[in-house]
């Protein structure tokens, strides 16, 4: 079959042999497969991808040495099944499928492993367990967005946002858009959205931010609606006072179970919620100088370098600071099923298709922000250009 092979760098179509369907695993035939972020780091980067995915416990990401088949946004139609398999759908049936195998007892992640070649190719095996049928007609456009959108929806469940909590998207590149986009199927009613392209900015508001910025002019936090009502560690202190003041009036009341009360209940004075998509030196250390206190920063955007924050900065404040990675198949499944009902509509992120042969086009055109969000291959086409 044919596939685009990474190695040493460098993306070629070639010839390669068929996988064949393990145990408890199917071949699908691709419809369409999305260039992801993670894609274009682990063409350059994928050896020091695999030292960090080695100190995590995890001894399968791919080599620049190896030859590679890139891919995990995925969809397709069943070809043929393997051993041990429960035979659940008829050939030809859409599927989606969580880019990950198990082969003889150990994990492989779809795509980053040479062991499990993934969808920049004409097929691609996957896991019977971690198979869903494609509902509704969705298309295969859309479908193939199941995985970076589930992506999304763990950052945003991971954020624990309220409805009426402001959230701050800060880069509007494809997880970001689809974090916006995720953020308001959750019923976030404030999505402020910061980006220095033009093209990005646009591309937010089609996904539903409510206000966007351009950092270069204005700063996301001064953007809001409304106004916060903790803006800087000062009204964290008087709301002290107000509130002492206040319990203190009324004679013999147990004041201090107040506060007790607010503890359990996790009832106090909060910041927003702000999701970090942009993944590169110096973004976290300016977010956490900047955001206001008790806000809660959600680290989506993979830096690939060493990076330095102040952690006083971010004591001063009381930030909570969490870093997100995946999903659940819970959450994928559950993605799926929102992409289907229409529910989220990811029609502004897909911004080109191309061909197997086209596929080192995109990945230069996805250097710049300037035009393109996410790029589709389709195994069938052979187009070239964008």
């Amino acid at each position: 079959m044919k596939a685009v092979v990474c190695s040493e760098g460098k993306l070629d179509v070639a010839d390669i042999e068929t996988p064949r369907p393990g145990p408890g695993q199917l071949l699908i035939t691709v419809e369409r497969c999305g260039i992801c972020g993670s894609d274009l780091h682990a063409r350059v980067h994928c050896d020091e991808l695999a030292e960090l995915a080695r100190a995590t416990g995890y001894e399968h990401f791919m080599r620049s040495h190896q030859r590679v088949v890139l891919g995990h946004e995925f969809v397709g139609r069943v070809a043929e099944y393997g051993p041990g398999c429960r035979k659940r759908w008829k050939s030809g049936t859409w599927v989606v499928a969580l880019p990950i195998l198990r082969t003889d007892g150990e994990p492989q992640l779809t795509g980053l492993s040479e062991q499990a070649p993934g969808g920049y190719a004409e097929q691609v095996v996957v896991q019977e367990s971690m198979t869903f049928p494609v509902p509704n007609g969705l298309s295969a456009d859309h479908a193939a967005l199941t995985e970076p959108m589930a992506v999304a929806w763990h950052a945003v469940r991971r954020g624990r946002v309220g409805a009426r909590q402001t959230a701050f998207v800060i880069g509007c590149g494809p997880i970001g858009l689809a974090v916006i986009t995720m953020l308001k199927a959750a019923g976030v009613k404030t999505v402020v959205a910061s980006d220095l392209s033009p093209r990005r900015r646009e591309l937010a508001t089609r996904c539903g931010a409510d206000v966007v910025v351009d950092p270069a002019v204005e700063e996301p936090w001064t953007a809001t609606p409304r106004k916060p009502r903790i803006t800087g560690a000062a009204d964290i202190l008087n709301l002290g006072f107000d509130a002492m003041d206040r319990l203190r009036a009324v004679p013999k009341l147990p004041w201090w179970l107040a506060f007790r009360l607010a503890h359990t209940l996790d009832a106090g004075p909060t910041g927003p919620a702000v999701f970090e998509c942009v993944g590169v030196p110096g973004i976290l250390d300016r977010i956490l100088t900047a955001a206001p206190p008790r806000s809660r920063v959600i680290v989506v955007g993979v830096c690939m370098q060493p990076d330095t924050i102040r952690p006083a900065m971010a004591i001063n404040k009381e930030l909570d600071l969490r870093f997100v990675f995946g999903y659940d198949p819970g959450e994928f499944r559950d993605t799926l099923h929102m992409l289907a009902s229409g529910k989220i509509d990811p029609t502004p992120l897909i911004t080109g298709t191309v061909g197997l042969p086209g596929v080192p086009t995109a990945f230069t055109t996805l250097a710049t922000p300037d035009h393109h969000a996410k790029i589709l291959i389709d195994p069938t086409s052979p187009t070239t250009t964008l």
